[in-house]
């Protein structure tokens, strides 16, 4: 990621970072809304799944100068997500999603700029959790659950 990107990204999460509840909350009515089968992999209770999402985004935004170290983290997510039932195809949805909201929170601040930043941003974070998902589908863990049910 360029030098240009991660400032554009470290730029519009600060626009956004100070209202993070109100960013987690928009996000999971948006998506039940206008993705409402993928309600049930998610609790019913979302409390604790919202201040996840929202330390995973902190998490990009404050590692993203120095992305190796966010490998390990987001492969870690994706092998997590198999048992989620989470598919590969979910991923540009929640991107969409959480680009979607951010957009409207930032008002005029966003820009197309800002927009192509998080969906490159977002495509690559998706790719290293699809990496982690194929990897745990692999692993004798997997096998033996898949051959339980």
């Amino acid at each position: 990621m360029d030098q240009n990107t991660v400032e554009l990204l470290e730029k519009s999460f600060n626009l956004l970072a100070p209202r993070g509840p109100e960013l987690v909350d928009r996000f999971y009515a948006h998506l039940f809304s206008k993705n409402p089968q993928v309600r049930p992999l998610f609790p019913t209770d979302l409390a604790d799944q919202k201040k996840k999402l929202l330390a995973s985004i902190q998490l990009v935004i404050a590692n993203i100068r120095t992305p190796d170290s966010l490998h390990e983290p987001l492969m870690d997510m994706g092998r997590r997500h198999v048992y989620y039932k989470t598919e590969p195809a979910h991923y540009p949805v929640v991107r969409d999603t959480l680009i979607s909201v951010m957009s409207d929170m930032a008002g005029s601040a966003w820009n197309d700029d800002f927009q192509t930043a998080w969906t490159d941003a977002l495509n690559l974070i998706a790719g290293i959790m699809i990496e982690g998902h194929k990897a745990e589908q692999k692993s004798p863990k997997f096998a033996n659950l898949a051959a339980a049910r």
